[in-house]
Order: structure tokens, then sequence, then C-alpha cells
């Protein structure tokens, strides 16, 4: 007998689709129709939704429901800010707990990133690459909150960059591997501010 999805599984298949557009912001998300498709009752999907909320995927609003949460460019310049501030000391404080299996991992997520035949596959491994690194921080709230920050930084990554990315070669993700691999944390630290200062750039033109 099949088992029934976990509000979890439920909660990263939606994310999944958000992120990747096939759900636009504003869109409704049904409760009976969400039960429908994963084949649950309402009580998994009402756990669901709350988890989405909670990532900021999500808004519930009165007398409309729960919509996926809008594309904001003020909440895009505020992701930005954050990042460069939380993801640098995450990184920081997680190179000297990186295990050799960790970082080999690491390394199979950039060469993956770097490999990817198309934006949705890079953007899958550019995000898995970034949380494999921060992995050892022993800060589960601020690990945590990072990784929520990745999510909905991947929505605008998609919106602003789908018609113009190209495969290539990401030099600093070499050298933040290089880095870790000297235990030289600072330094990793310092090559992914520049990092994610350049993508925010590159990836929104307005930045």
């Amino acid at each position: 007998m099949p088992v029934s999805p976990t509000p979890q599984l439920i909660a990263d298949e939606i994310a999944r689709r958000i992120i990747r557009g096939e759900l636009s912001a504003g869109e409704r998300l049904r409760q009976d129709y969400v039960a429908a498709e994963f084949g649950v009752s309402h009580v998994p999907v009402r756990e669901a939704l709350l988890k989405l909320a909670a990532r900021g995927l999500v808004v519930s609003q009165h007398n409309k429901g729960v919509q996926v949460a809008p594309l904001d460019p003020l909440a895009q310049r505020g992701l930005k800010l954050m990042r460069l501030a939380l993801e640098p000391l995450t990184l920081l404080h997680s190179v000297p707990h990186l295990t050799p299996a960790q970082v080999r991992e690491a390394d199979r997520l950039r060469e993956a990133c770097d490999q990817a035949p198309d934006i949705y596959t890079w953007e899958e491994m550019n995000r898995a690459f970034h949380m494999q690194i921060y992995e050892a921080c022993e800060m589960p709230r601020l690990l945590e909150t990072v990784e929520n920050m990745q999510n909905l930084a991947a929505r605008y990554i998609l919106v602003h960059y789908r018609s113009r990315w190209r495969p290539r070669i990401d030099t600093d993700h070499h050298g933040i591997i290089a880095a870790i691999r000297r235990r030289d944390a600072k330094g990793a630290a310092a090559i992914l501010e520049r990092h994610l200062q350049r993508l925010s750039q590159v990836f929104d033109p307005r930045a």
C-alpha cells in the first residue's frame, strides 16, 4: 500500500513549483485541490501551507485564502542585503567543521552546477552547493534562515535571468572550494561576499 506524502514532502513539492514559476505570484492555493492532487486529507495540506508561509513563499489574506507570495522589488533588495550579511558569516563558522566527505559532496555539486544543461538544473545545483558548504556552521536557526533566503532568492534569479542564462564555469565556486580545502575560512567568506555582490548585479541590473 503506497504511503501518503507527509506535510514536509507536500510543502517541498509546492515550493519547487513556486520557485520555478510553475505557480505564479498571486495564484491561489486551494486546500481541496491540493489535497486531491496528493491524495491526502486537509490536515497535512494545512500543515504544508503553514510551512510554506513560514518560508515566505505563500501568504494568507482575508477572503482570498492562501496565495503564492508576490514578487516585490523592495523585498528582493532586502534579500540581497541579508544574504550579503548572513551567508559569509555562516560560511565563516562552517569551514572549520566541514568533514572531508562534506567537502567532496560540495565539490560534486560545484561540478554539477558547472555542467548544468539548463537554468533550472543550474539553479537547483547552485542552491545545493551553497547549502552544502554552510552545513557545518553548527547554528541550526541561522542555517534555516539562510535556506529560506536561498529559496526566496531563487524565484527572483529565475525571473530575471531565465532568458539570458548560458552554461558557464563558476570560478568563484572553484575559489571557495580551494579556500575550504586550505581551511581558510576568512578567504572563503571573502570570495563568497564578492560572489554574492556580483551575482546580485547579474541577476537584477537594478541592484
